[in-house]
C-alpha cells in the first residue's frame, strides 16, 4: 500500500519529500534561503572577475585568489545543504562525510592565509605573492581532504554495509570526529586574526576585524550545532532533527561567510591605495645624523657642541670662509692708475708744437 505524497509535493521519492512538504516548512525555508545564497555568491564570483582591472593596490590584487577560492567554498556549503534536506540515503551519505569538512576547510583555509598576510602587512612588511598564497590555501586544505578520503575508502572497501547502514548515533560521532582539523583551523585563525591588530599601520587591520568577527560568529554556529548533534537531540527525544539541525548549521554560517567576510572585503577591493597603509618606499635608505666620536670633529656639523669662552673665537662661524681678514688701511690709494699720454717722436723737430 502507497502513501500519497504531502501537500505540496507531486510523484516524487520519498527521499525528497522535504523539499517541497508544505506541513514541514523547514526544508522549503532552508531550500530557499541555499539557493538565495548560491545565486549570491555567482554574483559575488562574476563581481570579482570584473573588478580585477580596476584593484590599485597591488597587495590587494594578490589577495584576489583568496577571494575566489572562499566564494568557491561557500557556494559548496549552500549547495551541500540540499544533501541534507534530502533524506539519508546510500547517494547522499559519502558526499555528506566527504563534502562538509572539505568545503569548511577550504574556507578556513582562506581566512588563515589571509590572516598570515595581514600580519605582515600591519607591520609594513611586504605581503605574500598570490603563488605563495595559493599553496598555503592548498597546504592547510590538502589535510583534511586526505583524512576524509581515507575515511571513506576504509568505510567503503572494507565495511560498507555497516558504514551505509550505521545507526544515527555512530554517524554523528564518526561525522563530527571527521571534523576535528576543521576546528584546529577555526581556532588557528580565530588566534592568528588577534595579532592582526597588532601593528603601527591601521587600515590594514579593519581586514583583520572582518576575519575575527566571521570566524568568532562561526565557532558560536560550530558549538551549538555539535552540541545538538551529539546529545541535544538525544537528551530531547528527537532524533529526526540531526539533519535540520547541520542543514541550519550550513546555510547560516555561509550566510556569516558572505555578510561579515566577503561583501566588506570586496567593497574594500578597489579603494584607491592610502600612502598611511604603508612605510616610505625609501624608509631605508633615510640620512640619520651620525656623530662622529673619534678623529677630527667636523666644525660644520657639530656648531652644537662648540662652547663660546674656552679660546675660541667669538667670531667664528662653521659656514664662513676661513681667511684671514686685515684691516684696509684708508691712507692708502687703491684708485684705478691713469693711462699717461705717449711723447711724440716728433717732438724734437717741431718745437714742442703739434702737428700743423
Amino acid at each position: 500500500m502507497t502513501t500519497s505524497p504531502p501537500r505540496g509535493c507531486g510523484s516524487i521519492h520519498s527521499d525528497y519529500y522535504l523539499l517541497c512538504d508544505m506541513d514541514k516548512a523547514w526544508g522549503i525555508v532552508l531550500e530557499s534561503l541555499a539557493t538565495a545564497g548560491v545565486l549570491v555568491t555567482i554574483f559575488l564570483i562574476c563581481s570579482l572577475f570584473f573588478l580585477i582591472c580596476k584593484v590599485q593596490d597591488n597587495n590587494k590584487r594578490h589577495m584576489i585568489s583568496i577571494y575566489f577560492f572562499f566564494l568557491l567554498g561557500t557556494l559548496g556549503i549552500f549547495g551541500l545543504t540540499f544533501a541534507f534536506i534530502i533524506t539519508s540515503n546510500n547517494n547522499t551519505r559519502p558526499p555528506r562525510f566527504f563534502l562538509f569538512g572539505v568545503l569548511f576547510a577550504l574556507c578556513f583555509s582562506c581566512l588563515l592565509t589571509h590572516a598570515f598576510n595581514l600580519i605582515k602587512l600591519v607591520r609594513g612588511k611586504k605581503s605574500f605573492s598570490w603563488l605563495v598564497l595559493l599553496l598555503l590555501i592548498v597546504s592547510f586544505a590538502l589535510v583534511q581532504i586526505v583524512i576524509n578520503i581515507e575515511y571513506l575508502v576504509t568505510q567503503l572497501v572494507n565495511y560498507r554495509n555497516d558504514f551505509l547502514n550505521m545507526s544515527s548515533e555512530k554517524a554523528n560521532k564518526d561525522f563530527v570526529m571527521l571534523l576535528i582539523y576543521v576546528l584546529f583551523l577555526m581556532a588557528l585563525t580565530f588566534l592568528m586574526s588577534m595579532f592582526t591588530f597588532c601593528g603601527p599601520y591601521k587600515g590594514w587591520k579593519r581586514h583583520g576585524a572582518h576575519i575575527f568577527v566571521t570566524v568568532l560568529f562561526s565557532i558560536a554556529i560550530w558549538v551549538v550545532w555539535i552540541t545538538m548533534l551529539t546529545k541535544g537531540n538525544q537528551i530531547l527525544n528527537n532524533p529526526e532533527w540531526d539533519d535540520p539541525v547541520v542543514a541550519i548549521a550550513l546555510v547560516s554560517n555561509g550566510w556569516i561567510f558572505l555578510i561579515m567576510y566577503i561583501i566588506p572585503e570586496i567593497c574594500f577591493l578597489t579603494a584607491p591605495v592610502k600612502l598611511e597603509d604603508y612605510p616610505p618606499e625609501n624608509d631605508f635608505c633615510q640620512p640619520t645624523l651620525i656623530k662622529q666620536t673619534t678623529g677630527v670633529d667636523n666644525r660644520a656639523y657639530t656648531q652644537d657642541e662648540i662652547v663660546r669662552g674656552d679660546g675660541e673665537d667669538p667670531s667664528y662661524s662653521p659656514y664662513s670662509s676661513h681667511f684671514q681678514l686685515k684691516t684696509i688701511d684708508t691712507r692708502n690709494d687703491f684708485s684705478i692708475p691713469r693711462p699717461k699720454a705717449q711723447t711724440s717722436p716728433y717732438h724734437d723737430y717741431t718745437g714742442g708744437k703739434g702737428p700743423m
